[in-house]
């Protein structure tokens, strides 16, 4: 998965370019990350994204025939180009979605069948020390066999939340989301764009629907989500925090 905002030159690793290139694992540089408000979550992460960040949906546009897509988000911040969960000295959050731990590398589709790894050439990371890519005669290292097992592991993930998502779609269980807080200065905050789940309609599904809901475990990620959207109020605390705000706690609704 290579996203726009955080890949700034990702290419295909290439055994004869990228030969004697090496991954500095000490290195660290969240420029792109800090102006990062939002970011993809597959299924299997609610449960731990759900403790530290807003987990809920967002358009995906429509796929091939034409229907709704949608995808799950961790939200970070309040406003475009903010990330309230990172502070001076780094995350200050537990979990870090995968695809971010992932970084440097992807995996994009080279066609139908066939998936190569990418690695983003502007990472501050890659250089001349650190743990190689490749052996001398250009196989891929124990390393990097590694992170590219992790990386098709991750892509299988999404297509099942694709899936997921789409079930949601079908069922018609979300809504439009809307997020209001007052801060201290009485001024308003409003946060909008997402989608939730609308816990009447799915109150309203028959019990077929509920087992089916059940078994295929898209229940344990509404009550993920469901649970997670209480961390809409830290968010905005830290907002406030950030803004050099001061008085009593905000009072969100």
């Amino acid at each position: 998965m290579i996203n726009e905002n955080l890949h700034k030159k990702a290419v295909a690793l290439d055994r004869v370019k990228h030969r004697a290139l090496k991954l500095d694992l000490q290195a660290r540089d969240l420029g792109a990350v800090r102006k990062l408000n939002a970011f993809f979550v597959a299924g299997t992460e609610f449960t731990d994204a759900c403790k530290e960040y807003p987990v809920v949906w967002v358009n995906a546009g429509t796929d091939a025939a034409g229907k709704q897509q949608v995808a799950p988000i961790a939200v970070f911040g309040l406003k475009p180009e903010q990330n309230l969960c990172i502070d001076d000295k780094g995350w200050r959050v537990r979990y870090v979605p995968a695809v971010l731990r992932l970084y440097p590398f992807a995996l994009a589709r080279a066609g139908v069948n066939e998936r190569v790894v990418c690695i983003d050439e502007s990472w501050i990371g890659l250089g001349d020390r650190g743990e190689a890519l490749f052996s001398a005669d250009g196989q891929p290292t124990e390393f990097t066999l590694g992170v590219q097992k992790q990386l098709e592991n991750f892509e299988n993930e999404v297509e099942r939340t694709r899936l997921a998502g789409a079930v949601l779609v079908e069922k018609g269980l979300l809504r439009d989301m809307r997020f209001d807080a007052t801060l201290p200065d009485g001024s308003k905050l409003t946060v909008d764009g997402f989608l939730t789940v609308d816990d009447e309609k799915l109150n309203q599904l028959g019990d077929a629907d509920i087992v089916a809901l059940n078994r295929n475990g898209l229940m344990g990620l509404i009550h993920a989500h469901q649970i997670s959207l209480g961390n809409m109020a830290r968010l905005v605390e830290w907002h406030v925090a950030r803004l050099g705000s001061a008085g009593p706690a905000p009072a969100a609704a």
